[in-house]
């Protein structure tokens, strides 16, 4: 663990353990470190005192997601049970057993939702068309104790603005460079990189990552696997990027997700493809290219918009994780990209974002080995295509 993600962990304890204790609410894309934290959290508090519960895994019909909750508790339910008659029933049996269960010695119980905006899911069901007020109505007026995460940052907000003031939104800061070089560190040898080498790496991996978890611990196994070979950011990063690549399996996942969870699936891809091709476009730049009015482009913006996919800013429309938009470049096309093609487009998008203020430094990083001859050193984010 990073020291700006044991800070973050900090302050989530403190808005819990404040007097009366606060609900975090943990906003942050895939690959951000969410879950990772909520596990945190479990084993700091105790896994008697506290239940976990991923409710996108689990989260059904409302008499399953109740059975699936109550019936493997670490905690003690203070409410009767017996079996709901109707959907409703076994919704606000679900209410109650979150808000009377109890940690041993009557203390207030723990639960760590995550996910937990798939509960609108139950919305489908008669009598639930207001599953996720109802629920956070129920948390904030509880005695127990709540932490609750999204992947989907606008979609909080707005369920959160006419909420209680108990709730605290908390959105997961990316990894600094420093914390960027703690991680990379492992990979490498004792010894192996020069100090200043090494914090250069953690600069760069974080400029081309955005500083998002998932990404650098990706790049940090991928230096490990070359092992006595010369790595550079921009060379682990086209590995991970090709066909089979593990970021390409990663963001292919992010990418299918989001789109899936919001409406107008063709014409929000067209969209993306028009932004992975140029951003920052403004509405009417996208209409024209997407061959649809101002009007309805509009709507598939908000789409996208709603799921966190793209963002905008001074009217101007770009994603959100210029990463999935690299993907997106390579990948969503109709045939698979050669090796040349993900050498070139990764090059391209490295060198928009690595530092420039001081020179790279040669490329001479050998994992667990010597140091490289002179002949064999080449600048970092230079990749040779045959």
């Amino acid at each position: 663990m990073t020291a700006s993600q044991a800070g973050f962990e900090r302050r989530v304890l403190a808005a819990l353990d404040a007097v009366p204790s606060r609900i975090p609410v943990i906003v942050g894309g895939c690959g951000t470190g969410r879950t990772f934290l909520l596990s945190r959290l479990r084993d700091r508090i105790g896994r008697s005192y506290c239940q976990s519960v991923d409710v996108e895994r689990c989260a059904t019909t409302p008499e399953r997601f109740l059975h699936a909750v109550s019936s493997e508790t670490p905690l003690l339910s203070m409410d009767a049970t017996r079996t709901p008659a109707t959907t409703r029933e076994a919704f606000d049996a679900l209410l109650a057993f979150v808000d009377t269960a109890r940690a041993p010695g009557g203390a207030p119980a723990t639960f760590l939702f995550d996910e937990f905006l798939e509960l609108r899911t139950f919305e489908s069901f008669p009598g639930l068309r207001h599953v996720l007020h109802d629920m956070l109505d129920a948390l904030a007026h509880s005695g127990n104790r709540f932490v609750l995460t999204t992947r989907y940052v606008t979609r909080a907000l707005r369920a959160l603005r006419d909420g209680s003031p108990r709730f605290e939104l908390m959105p997961i800061p990316p990894l600094a460079a420093g914390d960027v070089t703690e991680v990379l560190e492992p990979a490498f040898a004792t010894g192996s990189v020069a100090t200043e080498d090494l914090e250069y790496l953690g600069r760069a991996v974080q400029a081309i990552t955005d500083g998002r978890a998932a990404y650098v611990c990706a790049i940090r196994d991928q230096i490990a696997a070359l092992g006595g070979r010369a790595v550079d950011p921009i060379s682990a990063l086209t590995g991970l990027l090709s066909s089979d690549g593990a970021l390409s399996n990663w963001c292919r996942f992010c990418y299918e997700l989001r789109l899936h969870r919001a409406r107008g699936y063709g014409a929000l891809k067209a969209i993306l493809d028009i932004l992975a091709e140029e951003e920052a476009l403004t509405l009417t730049e996208i209409s024209q290219r997407l061959h649809r009015t101002p009007g309805s482009t509009k709507d598939y913006l908000s789409w996208l918009e709603d799921v966190d996919l793209v963002t905008a800013r001074q009217k101007r429309y770009s994603f959100v994780d210029p990463l999935l938009r690299l993907w997106v470049r390579l990948h969503c096309r109709p045939t698979r990209p050669s090796d040349d093609d993900v050498v070139r487009e990764v090059q391209r998008y490295a060198l928009s974002r690595l530092p420039h203020p001081e020179p790279a430094p040669a490329l001479a990083v050998a994992v667990g080995g010597d140091e490289l001859p002179q002949a064999d050193r080449k600048n970092w984010g230079i990749i040779e295509i045959d």
